[in-house]
């Protein structure tokens, strides 16, 4: 259940008279949703509430049947709907009152209120006055303003990878999570070619943030067994990505501040609680999609896939081609939790989680950790392996910082850090050797692909090629390790981390011949970001 701000009790209780109050900036005259203090147009306090018709059109729907709150009967769904008043305002919530699996993208609803307690929450039903013909929609598809990139003077040329090592990586093992990340940091120190008292910086991510599954106790944790006493540090969350703080390393490096920053990542979801209670209270942003039972990115990123689907003719198809590549590359790499081969059958046979996401679609939880050491450029020629060198990175933020209020076509939030990236290079897609796409989800891998360049809006599905172009010996070798979907839910640094496996030549029988180019990308949601690597 919600635990409403002050600025947000109107909207959680206008319900209790049947009325669906929407905040209202009136120096813009507009809309404002969720609901916030402060207009991010004229940046003025918004003290006003105004009554909306509480008709609306469904925008995306996924159909969930995966029990991730207690108290929700399954199959439910969950849409997000935009107001009539306004499309580009926004609810996530639940369609009730008709077959979830009837629900579609375009239908005309309106507000009911179920009563929780001391909350009203707004779902939505058929709406009978509109009639049965779908609405016709047409959301902005992304066009993200990047500020110029200095191809001058840039930091990346002054870092280089130059160890790498990860513990045991697998399903529930058992085994305390700080030993398995002083095992992958040990091992990218002594793959560096390094002494610990060598290391004068540390970076984790998320740090010891608390996120459920992801978090080893930061930077104290280790620092308390190693003693490397470190002249800077870095543990956060709120950067681009998961792979942010490494970038941050490289800042670090490159300012002089450090010579060798280890960074590392530790991961113990096989075994986190899964099931949130339904009474509970929760505030901040999961308080506008987790009391409709919208608890798990698998929500939040399949309701973009549906209107991926919706917009541009696509269907499960596509997105099982993205998980049959990433079986077969599984088979090759020894390390991966899941190699058995599946073909289009299997794919479309195992239960589903959240449509338009079948069980082959989401990545494996595992416990484990990977490590790296991002080093000067001159410390790096002296290592021990050939060091793999950052051509460009990117960033920015172009996109509002939303699930639902944003991009909704692809994965929200991306396109920023892509088109940020090609300002920083004078390399294009066409000279990508491997692609390393974060696929927390298949749908990750279709707006990655898009963002990116590598094809069109709404082309995946004919780039693909039924997984010709991504296969090891395609155009676009993608994920050669099996990514997240076989190799484990690693935080982006497994990709990271095959790139550089990838660039150095020791992949073994996965090897993508003449990789000279890697592009890894990171971030299945709010914030991300995307590297070029490429060998010296």
């Amino acid at each position: 259940m919600p635990a409403p701000a002050p600025h947000e009790a109107a909207f959680w209780l206008g319900g209790a008279i049947g009325e669906l109050r929407i905040g209202w900036c009136a120096p813009c005259a507009a809309w404002r949703h969720p609901s916030l203090a402060i207009c991010p147009d004229c940046l003025t306090a918004i003290n006003e509430y105004r009554v909306a018709s509480g008709k609306a059109t469904v925008l995306a729907i996924t159909v969930n049947h995966q029990r991730w709150v207690d108290g929700f009967e399954l199959p439910y769904a969950i849409a997000i709907v935009g107001l009539k008043e306004d499309s580009s305002i926004r609810l996530t919530t639940n369609i009730t009152n008709m077959a979830p699996e009837a629900v579609r993208v375009g239908m005309s609803v309106r507000v009911t209120f179920l009563q929780q307690q001391d909350i009203w929450l707004p779902l939505f039903e058929p709406d009978p006055d509109e009639g049965p013909e779908d609405q016709p929609i047409r959301l902005d598809l992304p066009a993200p303003v990047v500020r110029p990139g200095n191809r001058v003077r840039r930091f990346e040329e002054k870092v280089a990878f130059t160890g790498i090592g990860t513990s045991t990586i697998g399903r529930k093992l058992a085994v305390s999570n700080l030993s398995l990340t002083i095992d992958a940091c040990m091992a990218a120190i002594a793959d560096a070619g390094l002494d610990r008292r060598d290391i004068d910086g540390i970076c984790a991510y998320p740090g010891s943030a608390g996120l459920p599954g992801v978090s080893s106790g930061g930077i104290r944790a280790v620092e308390q067994i190693l003693r490397i006493n470190p002249v800077w540090h870095c543990g956060a969350h709120e950067t681009p990505g998961q792979a942010g703080t490494v970038i941050d390393a490289m800042l670090a490096v490159a300012s002089g501040l450090c010579r060798h920053v280890l960074c590392f990542t530790s991961f113990a979801e096989a075994v986190r609680p899964a099931i949130r209670e339904a009474h509970g209270r929760i505030g901040g942003e999961l308080a506008w999609r987790v009391p409709f039972g919208a608890a798990s990115p698998a929500n939040w990123i399949a309701l973009y896939a549906s209107q991926y689907f919706a917009r541009f003719g696509a269907d499960r198809e596509m997105l099982g081609w993205i998980a049959i590549n990433a079986r077969r590359n599984a088979a090759l790499n020894p390390e991966a939790l899941y190699t058995r081969p599946i073909d289009l059958d299997d794919y479309f046979s195992v239960r589903l989680i959240s449509s338009p996401f079948g069980l082959f679609d989401c990545d494996v939880p595992c416990d484990g950790a990977i490590a790296f050491v991002v080093s000067a450029i001159d410390a790096a020629q002296d290592q021990p392996h050939r060091p793999i060198l950052v051509e460009a990175v990117g960033t920015q933020i172009a996109e509002p910082q939303s699930w639902d209020q944003g991009t909704l076509t692809h994965q929200a939030n991306i396109f920023g850090p892509a088109a940020h990236l090609w300002t920083r290079t004078e390399l294009t897609p066409g000279e990508v050797d491997v692609a390393l796409l974060y696929d927390g989800f298949t749908f990750n891998v279709v707006s990655w692909l898009e963002a990116l360049g590598f094809c069109g809006f709404g082309e995946a599905a004919a780039f693909l090629d039924g997984g010709r172009t991504i296969a090891r010996d395609g155009a676009l070798p993608l994920n050669p390790h099996g990514g997240h979907l076989c190799a484990g839910r690693t935080n982006g640094y497994g990709h990271l981390r095959e790139a550089i496996i990838q660039l150095r030549g020791h992949a073994g029988e996965r090897q993508i011949i003449n990789s000279n180019v890697a592009l890894v990308s990171n971030g299945g949601g709010i914030p991300a970001s995307c590297m070029l690597l490429r060998r010296q």
